[in-house]
């Protein structure tokens, strides 16, 4: 029995045979999935702006034809690839939200049990007890692996086949077909699901630059990425071709000109780093609970973690006089370096590097065990200073909060009498779309107050919307807004509408606590 090691395969004793790969892979499997669950029960019902946004809605959209009859509820989000959102919605439509949430946490710990696998690839024997366990509890410390779990986001999921296909990178130190397309193939499905991927797409290349055979390696991922991506996004990506002549509609409107956006480019870079220098001190804004990369607060000091090895990494490299790192880990590094770089100068939206959270808890350790074994230090000392590191990074995370709700008042919004017929809705306010399928079925839903996406004048959505002015719903035409921002009547003028003052508008219960969906009555402005 072999298995493999920094250098290649290693030999193990025959004792080793003690304990079946089979029971240790379903151990891991078993307790990273019942960790995943504990963590989601614990949280509570997952109620994200996303989720109330388009997670929910483009499915339910999808599944009921109302993407001919509804205009973008969700905003510019309407057209962002549904399929990734299909097993959370089932969940939540089939079963009680504390099992869905459950389940949907059990699938999400897969990860650790992948992150198990993946170092121990990598470092085979030199994987003790102790170093395990430090890797394991540093992946386990990601603010947003955290936050994420149990919920909607498609980051954590797609997280799956990114790492398993860094695993078959992996795998061997040369260059073999079915690992490297399978490679390709994961991450290319995990880009085609949900595009911010790029990042972990890009990272591919200069890992496989590092394979013993690199040209060979990249022709191999390129086919199994471009496998991958049309498996993921082929068929998504068609739809938009032949709606609007765009497949990534309504990304890349500069390149793909539509009547229906103005031709400028949506990319939110509210987060990017100013200039090269704040970029490096990212990870230590992080350290501090500078949360400057996402929305809601978070505290992690796994990256600065790393930021300051980079230095201990260069002296023990002078001291030893040789390479510190494998093959395998080169690839790893670069794989992660070249994706963390990518996501800084793309995105620098926290949320989308969960797959980087897990893989720094590897990397982590591996530097540590590099260096010091250059130092002289032992090994043991080596695992002690990890699990130390591990405990440290434990104790002082802060995990973001999407918003979540207590399971014994799971969100079921009651419907006002007034309400109880079908009718049109004017959206002016985001997130709103999660009401759609709580209101009467032939209800119509139009979002007008989409900055990144507005309603352009003689565009087929504007027809949509003036031509079901003329058909009339039983129900009548509602503005629907979120209680205590103001409704944007300038959006409604449009449609020559106004709120009609004679009526009491009506509240709804949000699915954020303290939230308040409120609907009123329209009826045409005099002139």
């Amino acid at each position: 029995m072999t298995i493999i090691g920094i250098d290649g395969p290693r030999p193990v004793a025959l004792s080793a045979r003690v304990h079946p790969r089979w029971l240790v892979s379903f151990v891991v499997i078993a307790c990273s999935m019942a960790l995943g669950a504990a963590y989601a029960g614990f949280a509570g019902e997952d109620v994200n702006w996303d989720w109330q946004n388009y997670h929910h809605y483009n499915v339910w959209a999808l599944l009921n034809g109302r993407y001919d009859h509804d205009v973008v509820p969700p905003g510019f989000q309407t057209y962002f690839n549904a399929y990734i959102y299909f097993p959370w919605y089932y969940l939540r439509e089939t079963l009680p939200p504390i099992a869905a949430g459950t389940i949907m946490g059990a699938v999400h710990g897969l990860n650790l049990a992948l992150i198990y696998w993946l170092a121990r690839c990598v470092l085979g024997n030199a994987a003790s007890v102790m170093i395990t366990a430090a890797i394991l509890l540093l992946a386990a410390s990601g603010p947003m692996t955290l936050s994420e779990t149990g919920t909607s986001f498609a980051d954590i999921l797609t997280a799956i086949p990114i790492i398993a296909g860094l695993i078959l990178l992996l795998a061997h130190d040369d260059v073999r077909p079915w690992p490297y397309i399978g490679a390709g193939l994961l991450i290319g499905l995990a880009l085609g699901l949900k595009l911010t991927n790029i990042v972990f797409a890009i990272g591919l290349g200069p890992a496989a630059l590092a394979a013993s055979r690199p040209l060979l390696a990249m022709i191999y991922i390129a086919i199994g990425g471009a496998i991958g991506t049309l498996l993921g996004g082929g068929a998504w990506g068609l739809m938009l071709w032949r709606e609007f002549g765009n497949p990534l509609f309504p990304l890349l409107a500069g390149l793909f000109p539509s009547p229906e956006l103005p031709s400028v480019t949506i990319l939110d870079r509210q987060f990017i780093p100013r200039s090269f220098l704040d970029g490096l001190a990212y990870p230590f804004y992080w350290l501090m609970g500078d949360y400057r990369s996402s929305e809601f607060p978070f505290r992690d000091a796994r990256f600065a973690i790393l930021m300051l090895l980079i230095p201990l990494t260069i002296a023990a490299h002078l001291k030893a006089g040789r390479t510190l790192f494998s093959r395998r880990e080169w690839q790893l590094i670069l794989f992660f370096a070249t994706a963390y770089a990518m996501w800084l100068a793309l995105f620098a939206i926290h949320r989308y590097i969960v797959a980087l959270e897990l893989l720094i808890a590897p990397l982590i350790v591996i530097i540590l065990l590099r260096c010091c074994s250059a130092l002289g230090l032992s090994v043991r000392f080596a695992g002690l200073a990890s699990l130390t590191i591990a405990i440290g990074a434990a104790l002082w995370l802060q995990p973001a909060d999407w918003w979540r709700r207590p399971w014994s008042t799971p969100y079921r919004p009651a419907i006002p009498v007034e309400l109880k017929q079908a009718a049109t809705y004017l959206l002016l306010d985001k997130p709103l779309a999660v009401m759609a399928p709580f209101l009467p079925a032939g209800s119509r839903f139009y979002q007008l107050a989409d900055i990144a996406m507005p309603i352009m004048p003689n565009g087929k959505f504007d027809r949509r919307i003036r031509e079901a002015m003329t058909m009339p719903l039983p129900g009548g035409v509602w503005a629907m807004h979120i209680k205590g921002r103001p409704p944007r009547n300038e959006a409604l003028a449009t449609y020559g509408l106004v709120i009609d003052v004679a009526r009491p508008c009506v509240e709804m219960e949000g699915p954020q606590l303290t939230t308040i969906n409120v609907a009123c009555a329209l009826i045409p402005s005099v002139r």
